[in-house]
């Protein structure tokens, strides 16, 4: 879906993004602790808090949610990302957000934007990434937050480009950068993975500000 968005002020001054047509009710706001958070018509993009930790553990042992990375997570392992995650919006106001739906505040994943300073070639760069509980598939929930966090890159950050990657066998995740409207660049072999891992050989995919909307 290719949305364009404007820029209004609700009352008390906060900032709402929404499209002109109005086909996704699509907001930014600041939390108590000046935060940001996103809200989507079905979803909200928060702070992570502690009761996020078991079902994402839960997340991160599923073996169809975790097959194009290296391995499941053990518990400590993922409370240990969850709290990288945390400490990250703690410090910037935004990152990998903890993703929960609006109606039941029931967990779903984290879907959200990281910065990669020196880590590849390609880096210094921000790169957009998802990980979704299989419960929440095939709903349109990552491309809804992607979404939400793409129009925040652009529109809040004035970042010039996103990027994003993925194992080239991960072709669901490699569809949704599609989706999103990025554009392949590459394909690259992971620094952090052998060059004979399976999972090694991975595509780079950019959006360019200019072409977001």
């Amino acid at each position: 879906m290719n949305l364009q968005y404007k820029k209004k002020r609700r009352k008390g001054g906060s900032l709402v993004l929404a499209d002109e047509q109005l086909l996704l009710e699509d907001y930014m706001k600041m939390n108590d602790k000046g935060r940001f958070m996103l809200e989507t018509s079905r979803l909200i993009l928060r702070q992570w808090e502690a009761k996020d930790r078991a079902p994402f553990a839960a997340l991160n042992t599923d073996s169809d949610v975790m097959r194009f990375f290296p391995a499941p997570l053990l518990r400590t392992e993922s409370d240990n990302l969850a709290a990288r995650f945390q400490e990250g919006i703690t410090e910037r106001g935004w990152g990998f957000w903890a993703v929960e739906l609006q109606e039941t505040h029931q967990f779903v994943g984290c879907v959200g934007l990281h910065p990669q300073p020196d880590k590849f070639h390609f880096s210094p760069c921000t790169e957009i990434g998802w990980r979704l509980a299989k419960s929440f598939w095939h709903q349109g929930f990552a491309l809804e937050a992607a979404e939400a966090c793409l129009t925040f890159a652009f529109e809040e950050l004035a970042l010039t480009e996103v990027v994003s990657f993925t194992s080239v066998l991960n072709k669901p995740s490699e569809n949704l950068m599609i989706r999103l409207g990025m554009s392949k660049a590459e394909e690259f072999v992971h620094p952090a993975l052998p060059p004979d891992h399976r999972l090694a050989q991975h595509v780079l995919y950019r959006l360019i500000r200019s072409s977001a909307v």
